[in-house]
């Protein structure tokens, strides 16, 4: 009987042979092995290094890692005694939950970058329990010297795929690692078991969040007689309604809109359709999974505004000082016009830094050039009561135009006597007020929006991203009063990636930041400032813009040298991999 001593040795020399010549034993290697080492050699893998690039965070939501999470660490508890340590992965070979009891395979583990965040795919290790499953999309056994790589030779490991039970397809792989000279062929059984547990939990998830979606969007079908929408993870439903009325580009810039929802505590969404739709989303219920994510069902409510076109024929169809030309912003602009022209009060409902207040005052300017528009801020360092006493002395006068802003964030004492006001000049001038209903604000609901006859949604820069080939030229001339400056078509083209959470304000700080170092020619993309090569879609707090700042600065010093970069800054490489991954530079 041949000991395992033994065969490590042959495997070895197997190995050996190999690297040299290319030829194996194939008495000894089986086809599995030989036709992973031949990818390894392809390649081009090097057989004596470990040096893995972080390759991402982990998405601990996921619903692999929360099946798979309890049979992970029972079966590391089960296993603690045996040296093995208990690994899952995704389908392409990235590491993302652990279990290892036995402190000298958890060091070894740590010492070839089998932790975390790292790929144990072929093309990065070459041969491996992990990389060969994936690759072969089957069970797969490879002990000590099997592995191309040979610093894993002391390891054995059994991986075994984990098959989405939907699909068919593989969604990620369990695998069971140990010292080779203890390995034995019944892992690769245990593997199975446990992958098969895996996939029955996988299935459970998936038909219990399935079936909660399907059953709200049925019965909310059922009660709502127009527009219905359901967004989960992979999954939308539209009825036949929303289908119907709604052409491809419509339906996806109201999926975006939906998917601002479901990603936020917001109920109510309202937005302008490239076709001129308006249309006013409420998330009618919300299920949350045992993952922590959010499925909605929505309810969506269509307004044709060709009646609006209609009115505004005789009307320009750009207001000046206002740039941008896309249908959904174009529309807000005609929407306001309409209601200054007639003097009905108007809501301007978006986000924060949209353009909301710059609008109302232009519109207002160009329906009426002779008046004097008056905007009314929120001034937290003067207090709602002296706004309150500036719009009594405002509102005082016979007519009046005047922009009141971010009403949605008037203290809740103050709200009775700003009602009263307003109340007490209805019919004798016109009056815009802006507001984010992304955050809902049930006093100013009740108290001042029944008094505004319209609501206008003002769309977030992100769903109008094509205008800033306007907006951009027309900042920089109001920043440099005219100077020679232009933006570059691959600047411009990196801009239009990023997601703006802080909306046509924060372009005019990135831009105003710009022009303190360069006041004309072409603005390259490597003149941007660092918040311009981070995709990330969360406003960063102070701290993670300074470091984020600083890891950006130190690639460009360092021409994209993620390793210099990282030696410079003093963190170690995995966590450069980290931080840019977690904060989307690019």
């Amino acid at each position: 009987m041949v000991s395992n001593v033994e065969t490590s040795t042959r495997l070895r020399q197997a190995r050996d042979e190999f690297l040299s010549s290319g030829s194996v034993d194939d008495g000894l290697i089986s086809g599995t092995v030989r036709d992973s080492w031949q990818r390894s050699r392809d390649l081009r893998v090097h057989p004596d290094r470990v040096d893995l690039p972080f390759v991402r965070e982990p998405d601990l939501d996921s619903p692999l890692v929360v099946a798979a999470s309890p049979v992970v660490h029972r079966l590391g508890e089960d296993l603690a005694a045996q040296s093995v340590s208990i690994i899952l992965t995704s389908a392409d070979g990235l590491v993302l939950d652990r279990a290892a009891a036995d402190a000298r395979i958890r060091a070894v583990l740590d010492s070839v970058q089998l932790a975390c965040g790292y790929s144990y795919a072929e093309k990065f290790v070459g041969t491996n329990g992990i990389g060969t499953t994936a690759e072969t999309g089957r069970a797969t056994f490879i002990r000590g010297g099997e592995h191309y790589l040979g610093t894993l030779g002391r390891l054995a490991c059994a991986g075994a795929p984990i098959r989405d039970p939907l699909s068919g397809r593989v969604a990620g792989i369990l695998d069971l690692t140990c010292w080779a000279r203890q390995s034995d062929p019944l892992l690769v059984t245990l593997a199975k078991t446990a992958g098969s547990q895996i996939e029955d939990r996988l299935r459970a998830l998936a038909t219990e969040s399935e079936a909660a979606l399907l059953d709200t969007y049925l019965r909310q079908c059922r009660r709502y007689p127009t527009g219905v929408l359901a967004v989960g993870d992979d999954i939308v439903l539209m009825n036949r309604y929303l289908r119907e009325s709604l052409d491809g580009l419509d339906q996806s810039a109201l999926l975006g809109h939906a998917t601002d929802l479901q990603r936020s505590q917001s109920t109510t969404a309202a937005a302008v359709l490239p076709s001129g739709y308006l249309a006013k989303v409420t998330v009618a219920e919300r299920i949350t999974l045992r993952s922590g994510r959010t499925h909605i069902v929505a309810h969506v409510a269509l307004t044709d505004s060709a009646l609006s076109r209609t009115r505004l024929v005789a009307r320009s169809a750009v207001v000046p000082g206002l740039a941008g030309g896309s249908s959904s912003w174009r529309r807000s602009c005609q929407q306001v016009e309409r209601c200054c022209a007639d003097r009905d009060w108007v809501v301007l409902d978006g986000e924060s830094g949209s353009g909301r207040t710059k609008l109302a005052e232009m519109v207002a300017h160009h329906v009426r050039p002779d008046r004097t528009v008056r905007v009314l801020r929120l001034d937290r360092s003067r207090g709602a009561e002296e706004m309150l006493n500036a719009l009594e002395a405002e509102v005082a006068r016979d007519d009046f135009d005047i922009v009141l802003t971010d009403i949605d964030e008037l203290p809740e004492d103050v709200l009775e006597s700003v009602s009263t006001v307003l109340q007490s000049c209805a019919g004798r001038g016109w009056i815009a007020a802006t507001m984010n209903s992304t955050v809902p604000s049930p006093a100013v609901e009740t108290q001042l929006l029944p008094l505004f006859m319209h609501t206008v949604p003002v769309p977030a820069l992100r769903h109008h991203i094509e205008d800033l080939d306007e907006l951009v030229p027309d900042l920089l001339r109001e920043l440099t009063k005219g100077a020679d400056i232009t933006m570059s078509p691959a600047a411009l083209r990196r801009l239009a990636k990023l997601s703006w959470p802080g909306n046509i304000a924060q372009l005019r700080q990135v831009l105003a930041e710009i022009v303190t170092w360069q006041r004309s020619g072409v603005i390259t993309p490597d003149k941007l400032p660092p918040e311009c090569h981070s995709l990330t879609r969360r406003t960063l707090t102070p701290m993670e813009a300074l470091e984020r700042d600083a890891i950006v600065r130190s690639l460009h010093d360092h021409d994209g040298d993620k390793r210099s970069a990282a030696a410079d800054l003093g963190i170690s490489r995995a966590t450069m991999y980290r931080r840019i991954r977690q904060y989307g530079i690019t």
